[in-house]
């Protein structure tokens, strides 16, 4: 593959005057500015409904979009809003997003836009759906977890609809319709602006990478609807959970909470339920990275009941089985993937990598505590990834303003600065621009200067997360102009 680079930013830490990056004007504004600095891949987190936590690694399904991110300018100019009504969704200017001032008024904000559709748009919105199978499962999902205030499905007080009854999803879709034809148009007008947006943005010679997080969320439409996917007992509840054992991100290992998959039931289904789910990454996406791809090797199996990760014990993956069919069944795609091998890593893990044929992570902010240390520039391979950090990790300028004295006497000594926090970015940015891998990413955080206040995520915290927003103006013409020559001196562009 050619030399490029990109830029990591999610598109809910972009500037909008409505507490929450959406795909409008900012959004394009933003996809300028990548082109302006010659960049050529966006890689953006997951765009999926966020559950409790608001992470969008813990979505309520795994093919739908999230409401949030809907262009509130674009329906006003469609006439489905008044300008007005759109001044009611202002939320004061700030770098954190306010989930709970989101939730108060988006919501029933988009219910008074789908109340004024027109024929003409209820026509395209019946078309949509019927060419969307899993858009009918959501939207009764989402209409059904309304009317029980916010439930989880496995605590739904009806039996039958728990249990996906077919006489009793007959039942609710007739008794819940309007909220039902509510959150499949939510969809519709979610889909026809990506698709607005990804034209825009492969126009201008910008392609986007996004995830498909490994597991999917207990409360989901996905486990709702397909339990047989999922290892669950009568209840719908799982024995074992996911989650990863102690390493450098949690000294007591992540509990995600995640049901496990059947992999014994989806390779007799041939993996159907993954075709699918790939064929709607590849919907938004040019290339898809696949979270914690260890897992699909061997898992971290946790019991349900265990108070942290600790108590797992590694159980095998579905490997190549599954990995061939996924590079085998979308041949007639542009598609190519990107494995998330961080974490606790085997020469198994390696080897099904390989196998694979898919392209590694080095992660600079990993690197510098040996001069053997993979991470490393020099130790590089051309077929891998190469980023600052991830969205797990700190911002460059939080990471070395808090790394302990070894670490950052070994960083002073590689990158030939002393002592000096804004030298030790750059040089950190030039090292991964350099490398010979052939994608460079780095957070947007890490080109504009920003500390930890700016960091993303921080693994095995529950409560202050996902929240980050870059500044109105922050993107400056100046700045393209300095990472363009960064990107142009090491031939990325």
């Amino acid at each position: 593959m050619e030399r490029s680079a990109g830029i990591l930013m999610p598109i809910f830490s972009l500037p909008s005057p409505y507490g929450i990056g959406s795909l409008g004007k900012e959004a394009r504004a933003f996809a300028d500015f990548l082109h302006a600095a010659g960049q050529k891949w966006w890689q953006i987190l997951p765009v999926g409904p966020t559950g409790e936590g608001n992470s969008p690694y813990s979505s309520e399904s795994t093919f739908a979009g999230n409401l949030f991110y809907i262009d509130l300018d674009a329906l006003a100019a469609e006439g489905l809003l008044t300008e007005e009504e759109c001044k009611t969704a202002v939320l004061p200017e700030g770098d954190r997003i306010d989930y709970a001032a989101l939730r108060a008024v988006r919501e029933p904000l988009l219910r008074s836009a789908f109340h004024r559709l027109s024929e003409d748009e209820l026509v395209k919105m019946r078309d949509f759906a019927a060419k969307t199978p899993w858009v009918r499962e959501y939207a009764l999902y989402r209409a059904v977890k309304t009317h029980f205030g916010g439930l989880a499905w496995y605590n739904w007080p009806e039996e039958a609809l728990r249990r996906h009854d077919a006489l009793a999803m007959s039942r609710w879709s007739v008794r819940l319709a309007e909220d039902v034809a509510f959150y499949t148009c939510v969809q519709y007008w979610f889909f026809t602006q990506w698709a607005a947006l990804k034209q825009y943005v492969n126009d201008l010679g910008i392609k986007l990478i996004g995830d498909i997080p490994i597991y999917v969320s207990l409360d989901s439409a996905d486990v709702w609807s397909e339990r047989e996917q999922f290892l669950l007992d009568e209840e719908g509840k799982p024995s074992k959970v996911a989650g990863v054992p102690p390493d450098y991100f949690a000294a007591d290992g992540q509990l995600w909470g995640n049901p496990l998959y059947n992999w014994a039931h989806m390779k007799a289904d041939g993996f159907g339920w993954w075709i699918r789910r790939v064929d709607g990454a590849i919907r938004l996406f040019d290339r898809i990275r696949i979270d914690h791809f260890r897992g699909l090797e061997s898992y971290w199996a946790v019991p349900a009941d265990a108070e942290t990760a600790k108590t797992g014990a590694w159980e095998k993956g579905p490997g190549m089985d599954l990995l061939h069919v996924l590079n085998t069944w979308f041949w007639y795609a542009d598609v190519s993937y990107i494995a998330e091998d961080l974490g606790t890593l085997t020469e198994e893990v390696h080897a099904l990598r390989r196998a694979a044929g898919m392209p590694g992570m080095k992660v600079l902010q990993f690197a510098f505590d040996n001069p053997w240390n993979a991470y490393l520039p020099h130790r590089h391979e051309e077929n891998c990834i190469c980023y600052t950090g991830t969205h797990d990790n700190d911002t460059l300028v939080g990471w070395y303003t808090k790394a302990d004295e070894k670490e950052r006497d070994y960083v002073e000594q590689y990158l030939g600065v002393r002592d000096d926090v804004e030298a030790v970015r750059r040089a950190v940015l030039r090292c991964g621009q350099a490398s010979v891998a052939h994608l460079f990413v780095a957070q947007m955080q890490d080109y504009l200067a920003l500390g930890s206040d700016a960091r993303i995520n921080v693994p095995g915290v529950a409560d202050g997360n996902w929240g980050w927003r870059m500044g109105s103006g922050a993107a400056t013409p100046d700045l393209a102009k300095e990472i363009r020559a960064m990107t142009h001196t090491f031939a990325r562009c």
